[in-house]
């Protein structure tokens, strides 16, 4: 079990409440962020994910509940509690049956307010205040994108029940390691996790591989075998590009579904099965459903929780982190004593477009390092193993002022709070660049290693 610290985001336009409640929250155990304003805390959680957003109903600009509306578009999953005068508690009951965690009145009793940040973060599967909580299901995923840490909230929500998953995913996002992080956040975490893609196999031999066969079911079937399905145990079977199924087997499998049994090839009797499906596709299935591809009834089986991964080139966040991940496993797999990447090649990583996301990243550094006769990655060995056109960042002057806080969030992430190299990659001068930091709310120490910010 790891020790950790619960994340509160506390916001309210009253500054000697906004310092009650943080004092109380500290003393609780949790970690607190306080901001004076909506505005403020919208760019405060462009920088970091809390557990919990504690906000007044009533402030000026945005007030409580067009923050919980906003939040609700991007992360679903943050639990949201209201702080309210007695006089708008019917308000605040009307936000709840909106789907607002809870809500407190003011004066608060520091007990009812412990409570309700305690139910909101049992809900949301997160942590509470005795510090514990068990990180490991999600220890291979690494990131530091609000996008990722919202289906993360998502998965952590739906891994602990047993409905059927579908993730949507270019190919080379990450479907088949989010796929595992639900099933070691599971009830069924003990027993296998049986991955099979469903494009990769002919479909005679993908029907034998899935449901198994008797002994002289047909030519080569020297013995019997058993098949994913009852290999998984109480398990979890996860169907990698569903979509690439052929339709008979479509049909054997909606009955398995439907049935929780399989029969396998040439057998009279049928086999109780008690797996947890996950599927997974880069194809949009509606499209194949229209087509006459695939089964509406097997969609709507599959598709119980739907999960999308961004692709690599809508989270460039996580370019820089994931790059040095991969350089530092790597450098240690082939023997070469590397110390990063120089300032030049990690722009030409940032700047690419990533058709084949997380995987061609992968790739890209793995053959940087088995080249690399220097201690740094220099931009040309990355070039030589990037195929496909560079492609730049989006421009200040053709970005939409509600996404620019996001742009300029993810600018100081890349560069750690380095305002001179966010300034560049953007194209713009320092002056005007820490004007648009201003009008955003966010302070570049923010984003700044915690080590340096103790120094």
């Amino acid at each position: 079990m790891t020790t950790v610290k619960s994340k509160i985001l506390l916001v309210d336009d009253d500054p000697d409440l906004l310092r009650l409640l943080s004092i109380r929250l500290q003393g609780g155990g949790y970690s607190v962020t306080a901001v004076e304003s909506a505005e403020a805390a919208l760019s405060q959680i462009a920088v970091s994910s809390p557990d919990v957003v504690i906000t007044d109903l009533r402030m000026g600009g945005m007030d409580g509940m067009a923050l919980f509306e906003s939040l609700q578009k991007k992360h679903p999953a943050l639990p949201v509690i209201i702080l309210t005068a007695h006089g708008t508690i019917p308000d605040a009951v009307a936000a709840t049956q909106r789907g607002v965690s809870g809500y407190l009145t003011k004066p608060f009793d520091g007990k009812a307010l412990i409570d309700q940040v305690e139910k909101a973060l049992q809900f949301g599967g997160k942590p509470s205040t005795d510090g514990t909580t068990d990180n490991a299901w999600r220890t291979e995923i690494i990131t530091r994108s609000p996008d990722m840490e919202v289906v993360l909230a998502k998965a952590r929500l739906v891994a602990g029940s047993d409905a059927s998953v579908m993730i949507f995913g270019e190919s080379g996002s990450g479907k088949e390691m989010l796929a595992r992080a639900i099933h070691k956040a599971s009830a069924r975490a003990g027993q296998p996790f049986v991955a099979v893609n469903c494009g990769a196999i002919p479909e005679q031999l993908l029907e034998s591989e899935l449901f198994g066969h008797v002994k002289g079911a047909f030519t080569g079937a020297a013995s019997d075998y058993k098949g994913l399905f009852q290999a998984a145990g109480h398990g979890t079977v996860f169907l990698d590009e569903i979509g690439d199924m052929p339709l008979p087997l479509q049909v054997k499998l909606l009955r398995v579904l439907q049935e929780r049994e399989v029969r396998p090839i040439g057998s009279t009797q049928s086999v109780k099965v008690d797996v947890r499906i996950i599927s997974a596709t880069h194809r949009n299935l509606e499209d194949a459903i229209k087509a006459g591809t695939f089964r509406e009834d097997l969609y709507y089986r599959l598709h119980v929780v739907a999960l999308s991964l961004p692709p690599l080139a809508q989270r460039r966040e996580d370019i820089p982190v994931l790059a040095n991940h991969f350089l530092k496993t790597l450098a240690a797999r082939y023997g070469k004593p590397l110390n990063g990447f120089a300032q030049d090649a990690m722009e030409v990583l940032v700047r690419h477009t990533w058709p084949g996301n997380v995987r061609e990243l992968y790739n890209v550094v793995e053959q940087a390092v088995a080249l690399a006769t220097t201690p740094i990655i220099t931009p040309g060995l990355l070039e030589s193993a990037i195929r496909g056109e560079m492609g730049d960042l989006s421009s200040f002057e053709s970005a939409r002022f509600e996404f620019e806080r996001d742009y300029l969030a993810k600018l100081l992430k890349i560069t750690n709070g380095n305002v001179t190299q966010a300034a560049r990659l953007a194209k713009r001068n320092r002056t005007e660049f820490y004007k648009l930091l201003q009008r955003h709310h966010l302070n570049p120490s923010m984003f700044k290693p915690v080590a340096e910010i103790q120094r």
